[in-house]
């Protein structure tokens, strides 16, 4: 297991407050020994004009999934991670339903993360591939 905490995704659900994840209805489905895997609905709130899953609300799914799991890896009382670099390729477009993001690790290092994060529509058809690079930083205040 990559986790220094291991939490239900009861209690990750629970524990995001009223925040950008759950205005687009972003809810944590698994918690794996390697991996996390969180859903977003395709509606009003993620779609662009012409009815489309929005490629900025794959991102926030994305990075919703590599932060909390940059986090869950990390002692949080010595140590934080903040996004430095997020990217994407939108692979097909979603029109209903949910799509389904699966987060795994690429790199785990004590400065920095990597995480690849593989989203999917309902009939498990690629949607998006994102990846995105956290950085590992002290608590204290000199980093």
């Amino acid at each position: 297991m990559i986790w220094k905490t291991k939490p239900t995704p009861e209690q990750l659900n629970e524990h995001t407050p009223e925040n950008m994840s759950t205005h687009l209805g972003i809810e944590f489905m698994e918690v794996g020994e390697d991996f996390l895997m969180a859903r977003m609905p395709v509606d009003k709130r993620t779609t662009q004009p012409f009815g489309i899953l929005h490629g900025g609300a794959s991102v926030a799914l994305a990075e919703t999934l590599g932060s909390v799991a940059g986090v869950l890896c990390i002692d949080r009382s010595t140590h934080r991670v903040v996004g430095l670099e997020i990217n994407a390729n939108h692979i097909r477009s979603a029109t209903k339903g949910f799509v389904y993001g699966t987060c795994t690790s690429v790199h785990l290092g004590k400065k920095t993360h990597i995480w690849s994060i593989h989203i999917k529509n309902e009939e498990g058809k690629l949607v998006c591939i994102s990846r995105i690079t956290l950085a590992v930083l002290s608590n204290s205040l000199g980093e």
